[in-house]
This record gives C-alpha cells, structure tokens and sequence, in this order.
C-alpha cells in the first residue's frame, strides 16, 4: 500500500514539472551571449539599437589634440545628435586605421568608412581645386576661405567632379600658412633660398621653388622628428598644427606673412553613403555642408591662434617672431604671387579647363566680398 502511494506521489511531481517546464518556455527570450556581441551598449532586444548605424572614423591627428577636441569630436557629437542617435562611430584617430596619406584610397576602397581628409597629399588630384592654395590670395581667416570653398564646390561642377571618388560632406580651409624655422630667421627672400622647406603639394610647391627654397614633401606627424634631427630646416605651417604635434618644442623662428591656405574634406565612402536611409542622411546634411564647412575653418584653425601663443608663452617657450614689412612682403607677391596664379589659369587652360580664369576671379572676388 506503502509503495502505491508513493508511486503514486512520484507520477504527480513529473507531471507537475513538464508543465511548468512547457509553460516556461512559452514565455523566456533567451539573450545572445556576450561573447557574440561586438558591443553591449544596448540590449540586443532593444528597438533603438537594432537602428544603430555604425561608421568607422579615420583621422591622422591625435585625438587630445587641438583638431580632435575644437573640431573632430564635437562635429562627430553633432551628427549622432542630428540623427538622434542612429549615427554612432567607431574613431580611429593617430593614424591607427591607415595613415593620413592614404586616407583618400582607403575611404575610397571601404577600409574605413569617412575620414578627414588634407588634399595637400594628393598633388594634381585636384588641380581646379588647387586655385584655394595659389600664394598670397589675400584671404583674411579659415572661416572666410572654408565657406568660399565651399561655394566653388557647389558653383563648379568641373571642381566638384575631381572629388567624386568618395561622398563630400563639407569642405574646409587652414588660415594662411606662415613660414617656421629651426636654423635661422628667415627676413627677405634671400634668407630662405636653399633652406628645405616642408609644403604640401601643389600651388604650394611652387611656392617654394619661386623662392629659391627647397619643397618637401613629408607627412605632418613625421614634421616633429625631420625638424629635431634637422632633415628639413623648417616649414610653412598654421597655429594649430604648430601645438597640436608640439612642433614649438623644435623650432626656434617664427616669419609671418599671409602665404597661402590648404584644403581638407570630410568624406564618406560612396557606397556607404549610398546605403543610409535617406532620413539620416538629411541628417547629416544637416550639420555639413556650408555649416559645416564653417565649423571647422573656424573651430580647427582661427580659434587655435591666440590658444597657441599662450600655451607657448606658458610653457616658457621662448619665441623669436618677425613680421615682413609691406615693402618686403610686396616684393614676395610680386614674385609669387600673380605670377603663378597666371602659370595656374594657363596650366588649367591647356589641361581643357576653359572656366578656371572665372574660378580664379570668383574666388578674389568672394574674398573681397563674402565675410561669413
């Protein structure tokens, strides 16, 4: 009778147990472990994050730098803001993806996603484009020069065209470069023939040869090392480069006189671009563009000038600085200036560009006019 009972008891327990065992399963979603996870930002239940787009982000700089922490992060912030947070990037910043002189093909081949790009290291890349870097066009700031470029690249589509290998989202410019040295101050044009002067490509390596000085060509996170060891006497550079790779700790002169600007873009991988839904890159479009182009001639470059001097002088840095004359600084233009602005028209002429004199006085004209 014992053992009846007891059987009995036992049928019930099994019982009782594959019915939980069928109502449970009915109503528990099992999470993916974490090791399958690339992140674990959200729940890989959640709503939002199966929305997540994520771009990787390639910049040459450092990311403590002044590029990384006035321009970079904030504008990348803008976006994920702008696209309420469906746009979120992996950055790679310090040449860490691919270096600053292979950003361009490698934006382009899908190694990383958008990049900051200076077009400085591409010569003949973008000749039309190159009209921004002919010497001593008078431009008065970063923010002026950005936002003019970005009016040539909406206003020439032969200009336009020399970047369609990947999606421009905005454009910008440097202040005008000045000359720095390690060996001697350089005051009159014979102070620098000879000297090996690291530019970057195009107008501005012409720049160099119309003055007697020898050009490099040289990556800017190489520029503090070839100065130390004395590969190149000197450069011609802006503010924000000058603190950001700490090149004041290795030279000793300062010559300033309005030389010439460079150019950057912020591009994307065509494909890539392509991919998004169209909402999101309305988005986007939303903080580049000439707003954008703005931000970062201003936010990369004219906010970096008097921040720079004084971590200089703070450092007890001593500086020795010079200032060309109007008469001495004519006599620079005279001979580099017009002069290769017309070598330029001509070259563009012959190349089968018939509208790079318009480009050429559109962009003194807008100089004279456009103050954003």
């Amino acid at each position: 009778m014992k053992n009846k009972i007891l059987l009995m008891a036992l049928a019930v327990v099994v019982i009782l147990s594959l019915v939980l065992v069928g109502c449970s399963s009915g109503k528990t979603t099992t999470s993916p472990s974490t090791s399958a996870a690339p992140t674990t930002s959200a729940p890989a239940t959640s709503a939002a994050s199966a929305n997540v787009i994520t771009l990787k982000y390639a910049d040459q700089n450092p990311n403590t730098g002044w590029e990384g922490t006035k321009a970079a992060q904030p504008w990348l912030d803008s976006i994920t803001k702008a696209t309420n947070g469906r746009v979120q990037f992996e950055t790679y910043y310090s040449q860490s993806l691919f270096k600053g002189v292979d950003s361009w093909t490698s934006v382009k081949n899908g190694v990383g996603d958008m990049a900051w790009m200076f077009h400085g290291y591409w010569s003949h890349q973008t000749p039309l484009a190159d009209v921004l870097s002919l010497p001593f066009l008078g431009f008065k700031s970063a923010k002026q020069a950005s936002g003019i470029f970005w009016q040539l690249y909406e206003k020439y589509p032969t200009l336009r065209d020399e970047f369609k290998d990947n999606h421009v989202l905005l454009t910008w410019t440097s202040q005008p470069y000045f000359l720095i040295t390690n060996k001697k101050q350089v005051k009159t044009i014979a102070d620098i023939k000879g000297l090996q002067i690291r530019v970057p490509g195009g107008p501005p390596t012409e720049t160099m040869k119309a003055l007697g000085a020898v050009p490099v060509s040289k990556g800017m996170p190489d520029t503090y090392l070839a100065l130390q060891k004395g590969e190149i006497d000197g450069m011609a550079a802006p503010w924000e480069a000058i603190v950001s790779f700490k090149l004041n700790d290795v030279v000793k002169y300062y010559t300033y006189m309005p030389m010439f600007v460079v150019y950057f873009t912020q591009a994307m991988n065509n494909a890539k671009w392509d991919s998004l839904p169209q909402d999101v890159k309305d988005q986007i479009n939303s903080v580049c563009g000439l707003q954008g182009s703005l931000f970062w001639g201003e936010n990369m470059f004219d906010s970096a000038v008097s921040a720079s001097r004084a971590t200089i002088q703070k450092n007890g840095i001593k500086m020795n600085e010079y200032t060309l004359s109007q008469d001495e600084l004519d006599t620079w233009s005279s001979v580099v200036g017009k002069p290769l602005w017309d070598a330029w028209v001509k070259e563009m002429t012959e190349d089968g560009h018939p509208e790079a004199r318009d480009i050429l006085n559109t962009t003194l004209g807008l100089i004279q006019t456009y103050q954003p």
